[in-house]
């Protein structure tokens, strides 16, 4: 990598509408799981250029944070653990990685699923290479789960590289891809819908999840049976959604969170609860936490989202925009 030049890429986050947790292991590994997933507008971006000294400038816009770290380094514990685990992985030579997020670190809308598939794409161009758009995701995931030693799914890592909606299934290591085409009337409508409020209280879901899985992987029936209903509710929000039914899609949604909350006492936190009571009463049709829960963001399906809107900032949450973005490669 030499000369002045740079490379450059970015990769939506999503909003999860059901099934999530279900992808994560070993549940997804010993039973199957499934998640409806769509990918917002709300990107995540990855720059690198080279750096004429030795080593490795790391910047990160959103987090505050800047590195200078030689090649070893590189694999000792610290801060920026992904974009660490990224270089040493796909190492292009002496760089500068910039990174900034549009969303907040901790939102629970797969910021680090969409960071780790930018990260993939702008060093694959850094080094003249390419792969297929469910090879990136194996690949972001890989970086994440293993070599960061962050748990978690696949199901970000997949609506970041693919875009669009998504039925993902997931079973046995495996990913399979069902698109969902959606009527583009019903679609748009969901999204004039859909008031998306961060709570302004940032979670660490790596914990959350190891909870949970530990007490699946212990025999905890009742995180069993939330998984199970977990599951099958995303067959019926895939379901509501190509039925252009937003009753039902509310309904689902109300659904999914009540089964999350069976995941861990701490599922629900009171900023949260606050939230919800705020919003109630304002045409909330259903709503639920995005992402792993326990903090960071929820999102409801509202008939009057404007009034929903107003009573979430009157809480104290910020409320962001959602516009979907298109499915930005083809399905594998």
């Amino acid at each position: 990598m030499t000369g002045d030049r740079s490379w450059s890429a970015s990769a939506p986050v999503r909003l999860d509408f059901a099934g999530g947790w279900t992808d994560v292991a070993p549940f997804a590994e010993r039973e199957g799981g499934a998640v409806v997933n769509a990918a917002l507008g709300l990107r995540v971006h990855a720059r690198i250029r080279p750096r004429p000294e030795s080593g490795y400038e790391l910047v990160s816009e959103d987090m505050g944070a800047t590195l200078t770290l030689t090649r070893e380094e590189l694999g000792r514990p610290g801060p920026l653990a992904l974009q660490r685990a990224a270089l040493r992985r796909l190492d292009p030579g002496s760089c500068l990685l910039h990174t900034r997020s549009e969303v907040p670190a901790g939102s629970g809308l797969g910021t680090s699923g969409a960071l780790g598939v930018s990260l993939v794409r702008a060093l694959d161009a850094a080094r003249g290479a390419s792969r297929a758009p469910a090879a990136t995701a194996e690949a972001a995931f890989a970086l994440e789960a293993g070599d960061a030693e962050l748990p978690g799914g696949r199901q970000d890592q997949y609506a970041a590289a693919l875009g669009g909606v998504q039925l993902l299934r997931f079973h046995g290591g495996r990913v399979r891809v069902e698109p969902l085409e959606l009527d583009p009337g019903f679609f748009a409508e969901l999204a004039r819908m859909t008031v998306l409020c961060y709570t302004g209280t940032s979670r660490v879901s790596s914990d959350t999840i190891r909870r949970v899985m530990g007490a699946y992987a212990g025999g905890d029936l009742g995180v069993t049976g939330a998984l199970r209903a977990l599951a099958g509710l995303a067959g019926e929000m895939a379901a509501a959604l190509r039925a252009s039914d937003l009753a039902e899609t509310g309904r689902v949604l109300s659904a999914n969170w009540r089964a999350q909350q069976r995941l861990d006492p701490g599922m629900r936190t009171e900023t949260m609860a606050r939230l919800e009571a705020a919003v109630a009463g304002t045409g909330v049709l259903g709503g639920k936490a995005a992402g792993a829960g326990a903090g960071g963001s929820m999102f409801f399906l509202s008939s009057s989202p404007g009034a929903t809107a107003d009573a979430a900032r009157a809480a104290g949450a910020v409320v962001l925009p959602v516009q979907w973005a298109r499915m930005l490669e083809p399905a594998p």
